[in-house]
């Protein structure tokens, strides 16, 4: 299956989707543990997919969708930006500095030119620091600003609740920089369900990673792609329970991995793979046992 090749994937990625230009920006690194990557899976199954290093951390990306759309430049997620300390990008293995004194997300808006006061409309998935970090930035005298100054920001209700709202376990994913200072912008658009936003991408609930996590769902002249969010984070989690101890509802991803893929399959959608460190997206087929990639052609 060539599983060892862990070719890092171009800073930007484009193709065409019906009438639709859209661009996979990968907007950096970072590594996280290879065992809470795959919650119950063992280590001898999930290594032979995406091996390990001395710590233990698999390589992951931190893959960003730019859609090029008649009503302006569409944005879903933002990776982890730049506010946070050494340590902390220590741990987490991030490695995302741009070229551009912020980040790869914006070297990446560059290299197709665009620039962050081009972008119209941001989605997020969810709004964990890895998905997030990138809506708002620290500039040069250490303030935090709003990255994208003319966008309206759009995030599921019930997520910004659940972020503002922590626990023990989920505080260490939600860092209120992240967000509240666009919410101070009044820039946030709280959707409560499926919605279209603008024609042809509507964010869909696939709950499970956490309670009100959303997926996009992009269609152009009867073509379909989905980005996935963590619903999916690489190629190497299609199979059904291969599922994140991340996850706050595991059994709820469960279910909405089956519905999700099974539509997928049926519909040829291509899917968009955010954390995948080499494969941006492919079409997926079940072999009679588990969900896999596609081969291309």
């Amino acid at each position: 299956m060539g599983h060892h090749r862990v070719n890092p994937a171009p800073l930007v990625e484009s193709r065409q989707l019906g009438d639709l230009r859209i661009h996979a920006i990968q907007a950096g690194g970072q590594r996280l543990d290879g065992g809470a990557m795959f919650g119950v899976v063992p280590k001898p199954l999930w290594e032979r997919r995406i091996p390990a290093d001395d710590r233990n951390r698999i390589q992951l990306g931190m893959r960003c969708l730019l859609v090029e759309h008649p009503s302006g430049l569409i944005l879903v997620d933002t990776g982890a930006g730049n506010k946070e300390e050494k340590k902390f990008r220590d741990i987490y293995g991030i490695e995302n500095e741009g070229a551009s004194g912020r980040t790869s997300l914006e070297d990446g808006l560059r290299e197709v030119g665009a620039q962050p006061e081009d972008i119209a409309v941001v989605i997020n998935t969810h709004l964990h620091f890895d998905h997030a970090g990138g809506n708002t930035y620290r500039d040069a005298e250490g303030r935090i600003k709003v990255s994208f100054p003319n966008a309206r920001y759009i995030v599921k209700r019930g997520e910004y609740d659940y972020a503002t709202h922590p626990n023990e376990r989920t505080g260490a994913s939600y860092f209120e920089p992240n967000f509240m200072p666009v919410v101070a912008a009044h820039q946030f658009e709280f959707v409560v369900r499926e919605k279209e936003i603008v024609k042809g991408i509507r964010v869909v609930p696939t709950p499970g990673h956490t309670p009100f996590h959303q997926s996009v769902l992009i269609e152009s002249t009867g073509q379909r792609a989905c980005f996935l969010g963590d619903l999916v984070p690489t190629h190497a989690h299609l199979p059904l329970p291969w599922i994140m101890g991340y996850d706050v509802e595991p059994l709820v991803t469960l279910e909405t991995k089956r519905r999700i893929l099974r539509q997928a399959e049926d519909e040829d959608w291509l899917l968009i793979f955010e954390h995948d460190a080499s494969v941006a997206w492919g079409r997926v087929e079940h072999d009679g046992k588990n969900y896999r990639l596609r081969p291309e052609g």
